[in-house]
Parts: structure tokens; sequence; C-alpha cells
């Protein structure tokens, strides 16, 4: 018995399970639609500026936040999209290139923050880490090695970089905006079907294993309890005085 019940709510998890993927399936993202090239990956969506050319052009830092007016600057807050950075490199990039990162030197708290006032957790630096005593703190950026993917300390002012990455959230699109895709929904519709027929099929057997030939458990009739009307009270009352004269 405890098997059949087992199976049961694991067949009603698992179809609890394909419709929470189809709607998953069709509520994906969305990246801007500004005429730029955007490149989804995880929840953000990244616009790599300087594309292949034989001169390779340099940004300073207030140039590379221009660019990417109404976005960040390329936020790395973790290795999956470090390491996305340095595996799309060779579709934008012929060389290394140098990377402005959106990070700034919190003189106060004597940390690096990312623009967004957020703490860096996920860090990557060159040997030696990001100490530099060449470097006055309140002049101190970051960029990243577009093939190592090696974070370095440079000069906000006086660097000019030849990389610049802007960084998007990506949109969540209402579920009946963006079509999904037809086949899977029905296969999923199907799926759930199906798991929901044979759990019904298993319950039926097993209710009637449990009571025998019949389905549905029997009753017996008990009717309820009623008191003795006035007349049948008159008579009792009668055949005791009979009884006594």
């Amino acid at each position: 018995m405890k098997s059949r019940v087992y199976n049961i709510a694991s067949l009603l998890s698992l179809a609890s399970f394909l419709l929470r993927h189809c709607a998953r399936a069709q509520s994906n993202g969305d990246c801007p639609a500004d005429g730029r090239t955007w490149v989804p990956f995880g929840q953000s969506c990244y616009h790599f500026v300087h594309g292949e050319e034989d001169i390779a052009k340099s940004y300073t830092l207030e140039k590379a936040k221009d660019m990417c007016r109404g976005f960040a600057l390329l936020t790395v807050r973790n290795a999956e999209v470090n390491d996305f950075i340095v595996q799309y490199n060779p579709n934008v990039w012929k060389d290394n290139v140098n990377i402005w990162l959106g990070l700034y030197y919190d003189s106060d708290d004597d940390q690096f923050k990312w623009n967004d006032e957020s703490v860096v957790n996920y860090k990557n630096w060159v040997e030696g880490g990001s100490a530099d005593w060449d470097i006055p703190k309140m002049d101190k950026c970051v960029a990243l090695h577009s093939t190592t993917g090696k974070w370095e300390n440079i000069s906000c002012s006086e660097k000019s970089e030849n990389g610049v990455v802007c960084e998007a959230a990506q949109k969540a699109v209402v579920m009946g905006k963006k079509k999904g895709s037809p086949l899977l929904s029905a296969l999923v519709i199907l799926s759930v079907i199906a798991i929901l027929g044979v759990s019904a099929v298993v319950w039926f057997f097993h209710q009637r294993n449990d009571s025998g030939s019949t389905i549905l458990p029997s009753f017996e009739y008990h009717p309820p309890f009623r008191a003795p009307s006035a007349d049948q009270m008159c008579l009792v009352e009668a055949e005791e005085l009979e009884e006594t004269s």
C-alpha cells in the first residue's frame, strides 16, 4: 500500500515539474533592442563595442562610460562570466585587449566596489594581487585581459584601454507576449495528461483491491433517533392507569 501511494505521489510530483518547466520555457529573458548587437549569457546581455579592425582603438574611462550610457560597464561577479568573456574574445578581437571593468576604489572602505556599490566577491587578479603602490588610491581602476581573464590595476585617468563591454540585465518576458514552441507545449501537455491518467488507473486498482469487488465502500443505514410523539405518550399513560386500577 505504501508503495502504491509513493508511486502516485512521484507521478504527481513529476507532472508538477513538467508544468513548471513549460512555464519557464515560455518565459525567457530578452536583450535591449537598440540596434546594437547584444550577446545573452546567464541573466545578462553583453555588447562588445570594439570589433575586429586593423587599428585598435583606445577609449578613456569616461569615453567608455559614455559609450555604455544607460547601461553598466562590464561587471564580473563569478568565474562563469569571466570565462565567457575569454571564450567570446576571438569572435570580437584579433589579439589580447584590456577591457574596462565597472570597478572603482572606495577609499573610505579601503576596497574595490562595483559601480552599483555592491561588494566584490569574485576576484581574478594577476600575480601579486591588486596591490599597486605606484597608483594613487583615488586613481585606481581595473582592466581585464581578454585572453587570460586576469585583472590588473591601472590608472583611471592616464590609461586608455582598447576594449569596452557594456552590460544590461535581461528583461523578463511576460507569458503570452512571446510565442513559445508549440511542439514543446503540446508534448508537455500530453505528458502531463498521460501521467495523470496513469495515476488515476493506479488509484482505481488500489481502491478496488482494498475494498474487495466493489469500488465504493458500503455503508449501513441507521435511522436517527426520534422522540415519541404526544399521541404515543398519551397511550402509554392510559395503559399505565388501567393496570393500576
